[in-house]
């Protein structure tokens, strides 16, 4: 018969419960959370290869998962929120009980919301930009906290760009900052040094990139995506063969619209703000680019501005991007204005366009 087994996972142990495919159970215990712990689990077990062992998401999820893979399992990672939603004594928590609820519903298949696990290649990347975000949001705090000290002695002129380590040097060797040199040297050190390690860690990510030139390659035909764009796309998804629509990879990127449908009330909210926010923050960066007239989606953009203001276009314009750079990806196609429902104009209303929305004629004529 087949075994699944379930983990409630620890920093320093493990609590599991094994059973057979007709419930029964097989054996329970406890183990330290390193490979010599699971192992030994496993070896208890005698656990076959291709044993189902589930586990909810955290912050061990990973490194667990890795290793039971290296182990010739086959881990299930739930996420918490469902593993917490579908307990039958959510007041009376308890290690074990969690490991038997996890093995016994992994077992019954009422589990919907899977967690992926990325392969060694695309977890380093996700490594590289998140340690990568991490500094060049160092950079701005120090910025801004400088500009602060700058503006609450009335001295907002000096304030200006701080971009680079001359912009710094300039500003503090202005002789009406004698008395807060001290203060701005500090904050300039740490900028510095954040800023040198985006610098390390954007050559890291460029080796990082390597098995994946031909997809980069391939998002960056796409107007506005640059080498951190491409890089967070291919981190966040992993691989397109996740999902079978443009559609899923929208809603995973939580640029959907929320809603309630019940009855005769039907209502749509903010969009729902799931998945990666960093992949979500690019492709809005992307979508900025869309205002500029000569940009394929602006058409798209100009319509949105006019329904729902500067906001609203922009989310539109990274939906459609996300879209986008799914089926070239899936395709492995570059980007082609040609398949887009604009065409190229010169003149409309007395200002420059370059692309507008296909009339329906025209259209249904070719």
């Amino acid at each position: 018969m087949d075994m699944i087994i379930g983990l409630d996972v620890h920093s320093k142990s493990t609590v599991y419960f094994a059973q057979n495919s007709d419930g029964e159970k097989v054996g329970r215990g406890t183990v330290t959370t390193s490979v010599e712990g699971l192992n030994e689990m496993t070896e208890r077990l005698d656990a076959p290869k291709g044993t189902r062992i589930g586990l909810e998401t955290g912050t061990q999820a990973t490194l667990v998962a890795r290793i039971l893979f290296s182990l010739g399992m086959e881990p299930v990672v739930i996420d918490a929120r469902e593993v917490r939603q579908k307990a039958r004594r959510k007041n009376q928590k308890s290690d074990r009980r969690d490991a038997f609820e996890i093995c016994d519903s992994l077992r019954r298949g009422i589990y919907v919301c899977q967690v992926y696990i990325p392969g060694t290649k695309v977890q380093k990347l996700r490594r590289i930009l998140s340690r990568r975000r991490h500094f060049v949001n160092e950079c701005t705090r120090q910025v801004n906290a400088a500009r602060h000290l700058l503006r609450s002695e009335g001295l907002s002129t000096q304030a200006r760009s701080l971009t680079t380590w001359c912009a710094w040097q300039k500003m503090m060797a202005d002789p009406e900052l004698s008395d807060l040199r001290y203060f701005l040297r500090m904050h300039a050190r740490i900028w510095r040094q954040a800023k040198e390690n985006v610098k390390k860690l954007d050559a890291k990510l460029e080796k990082a990139m390597k098995p994946f030139e031909k997809t980069e390659a391939v998002l960056r035909s796409a107007p506005g995506v640059g080498p951190i764009c491409s890089a967070t796309f291919i981190a966040a998804l992993g691989t397109p063969h996740r999902f079978t629509n443009s559609g899923q990879v929208a809603s995973y990127c939580g640029l959907v619209p929320s809603g309630y449908d019940s009855g005769d009330s039907v209502r749509r909210g903010h969009i729902t703000k799931a998945g990666s926010k960093e992949l979500r923050a690019m492709l809005c960066e992307v979508a900025h680019q869309a205002a500029r007239s000569k940009h394929p989606l602006n058409p798209y953009w100009r319509k949105a501005m006019a329904r729902g203001g500067y906001q609203k276009a922009v989310v539109v314009v990274a939906h459609r991007m996300a879209r986008i750079l799914f089926q070239m990806w899936k395709k492995g196609e570059d980007f082609d204005v040609t398949r887009l429902n604009v065409i190229c104009e010169k003149v409309v209303k007395q200002k420059t366009y370059y692309y507008s929305v296909k009339d329906q004629e025209a259209a249904t004529a070719q």
